[in-house]
């Protein structure tokens, strides 16, 4: 296996660099991140360091909101139900239970904090429908901006927060460990250089790796860092083949490849294809409020059939005069947005094409955010808990954060009890020995476009098979080459990712979820109701029942 080999991508020694000592390195700042160290604050010094500002994380994009079940006629059970029955037989039920029967509590938090989701004219709190929930439970707060509100109240609590110090635009290169365990990592900000962080214990909050895809809704911070940075480190990684594709997502030239809500299906909008046909009540009963994995595939298949390069999110069935102000103050950042390129939401049709958005596969953790690496800790979208199974229920990312990021930092801070107090060491690791000069886009545009056409929406061996000997070669000098700057480090990372989703891919013969095999179209519980693990500690990847 051509990353086996690959420990550190840089060069660095604690007699050139300035090193720094703290009891919690939290590497992210979206709400997992950001959760867990106000939470690891209360009794010990926690540095959060985040590659762009603090508030520039993944958590800023999420539009759809946060599930909860709070209403009257819903209830835990039935949101349990939902998730399970979404996450296609690969949810952990423990963890289902533990995380929405606390993700209640997560939400009675963010409004004690000073949240502010979207009332009702009776005062009840605005719950909108998403696809696979059987009840009206989402929140959401600014009709679409649910994410920025909650990142606007971690963030604010987290700058203010003694015990919290923020490095921003400062980049996490590698962790660094000693005889299993993580102490620290090395970081690089264009005002500083590289730094040694020597730390009791060390969280990766990262979020997920949209970015190794053509289309995606993530942002460029999206890269997989902290997944890669966790694989070179020796981690366990688990379910990396499972990479949800979001169904809609504005595509227009020239536009951001933008999230358009599920909420807005929810709030009535139709798919149609360019002829002006329903399609979507063809592939499911539930038409667009679906699974996203079935809606994705069924644009696509939409797609081929019309030999067209999108599909269209239509409102205007409904009565114009009664849903403009309605959907204009439901999604004003979509309706800007949408605005800005000539198009009416109310009435025009959208163009829409799936994108890749979420990552359901990461670093391996126990319900305590745990890795496999003493003092490493993970949570948020860059960890794997079973959670989400094959498929996530929609809007279950941010509770899931929350939670995560509370428990993580109680176990950080029990780990803190046990832990010894750490020194500075004398270290000093070679740089790689390689030092061409690449052309970073133009690897990174390669890998993105191979991944979206060969290991997307739907996959078969023969796809994989080319990929990985594409991916393989890519890797063999890029990730042994000597860069000194972010842009290569991110090449580095997403190559690390994109190669071990391809290879879990290849391996899992079966379609489950979001992984869809059509050379394998049907599931096999007999053989694949399990869980695919890589490491690079191990010569293979392996199934975990």
């Amino acid at each position: 296996m051509p990353l086996k080999d690959v420990r550190y991508i840089t060069g660095v020694s604690s007699f050139d660099v300035p090193h720094r000592l703290t009891d919690v390195l939290v590497i992210g700042s979206g709400a997992a991140g950001l959760r867990c160290a106000i939470g690891a604050a209360t009794r010990a010094k926690v540095l959060v360091v985040t590659k762009k500002g603090v508030e520039e994380s993944l958590t800023l994009l999420a539009q759809g909101g946060i599930a909860s079940p709070i209403s009257s006629d819903d209830s835990v059970e039935f949101h349990i139900k939902d998730t399970i029955e979404t996450g296609c037989g690969l949810c952990d039920e423990r963890t289902v239970r533990m995380i929405i029967k606390e993700g209640v509590h997560a939400v009675e938090e963010l409004i004690k904090w000073g949240v502010n989701f979207d009332k009702s004219s009776d005062g009840s709190y605005a719950l909108a429908s998403e696809g696979g929930h059987s009840k009206p439970r989402v929140l959401r707060s600014s009709g679409d901006a649910t994410g920025r509100e909650i990142e606007r109240v971690l963030s604010e609590r987290a700058r203010n927060h003694p015990n919290i110090t923020i490095l921003e635009n400062t980049f996490a290169i590698d962790l660094l460990t000693q005889n299993n365990r993580c102490v620290g990592a090395i970081l690089f900000s264009s005002k500083g250089g590289k730094e040694i962080v020597w730390a009791r214990a060390t969280v990766l909050a990262t979020g997920g790796a949209g970015q190794i895809y053509r289309e995606t809704t993530n942002s460029e911070i999206a890269s997989g860092d902290g997944i890669a940075m966790a694989y070179r480190a020796g981690a366990k990684l688990r379910d990396l083949e499972f990479v949800q594709f979001h169904p809609t997502a504005l595509y227009v030239a020239g536009a951001i490849r933008a999230l358009i809500s599920e909420a807005v299906r929810g709030e009535g909008a139709y798919l149609i294809n360019r002829f002006g046909e329903r399609f979507m009540l063809r592939y499911h009963p539930k038409a667009e409020l679906a699974p996203r994995d079935v809606v994705s595939r069924a644009i696509l298949s939409d797609m081929k059939r019309t030999h067209d390069t999108q599909v269209y999110l239509t409102l205007s069935h409904l009565n114009k005069e009664t849903h403009e102000n309605r959907v204009k103050k439901r999604f004003p950042g979509l309706w800007r947005l949408c605005a800005a390129f000539d198009i009416d939401l109310s009435r025009d049709p959208v163009p829409v094409r799936p994108a890749a958005h979420y990552f359901i596969g990461g670093i391996k953790t126990d319900i305590f955010g745990r890795t496999s690496i003493k003092g490493l800790f993970a949570a948020g979208e860059t960890a794997s808990t079973a959670l989400h199974g094959a498929n996530r229920l929609a809007s279950n990312s941010l509770l899931e954060s929350l939670v995560m990021g509370k428990r993580t930092a109680v176990s950080v801070l029990k780990y803190l009890r046990k832990c010894p107090h750490l020194a500075p060491k004398t270290i000093s690791i070679p740089p790689p020995k390689w030092n061409e000069r690449i052309l970073v886009r133009d690897v990174e545009d390669s890998l993105r476009s191979l991944m979206w056409w060969q290991v997307g929406i739907e996959r078969n061996a023969t796809e994989l098979e080319d990929a990985l000997k594409r991916l393989s070669f890519w890797c063999r000098y890029v990730l042994r080459n000597n860069f000194d700057t972010p842009d290569g480090w991110r090449l580095q990372n997403m190559l690390t990712v994109a190669y071990l989703v391809t290879e879990s891919a290849l391996m899992r013969q079966e379609s489950r979820g979001v992984h869809y095999r059509t050379d394998f179209p049907q599931g096999d519980d007999k053989k694949w109701r399990c869980h695919i693990e890589v490491s690079r500690r191990e010569s293979r990847s392996r199934k975990e029942k």
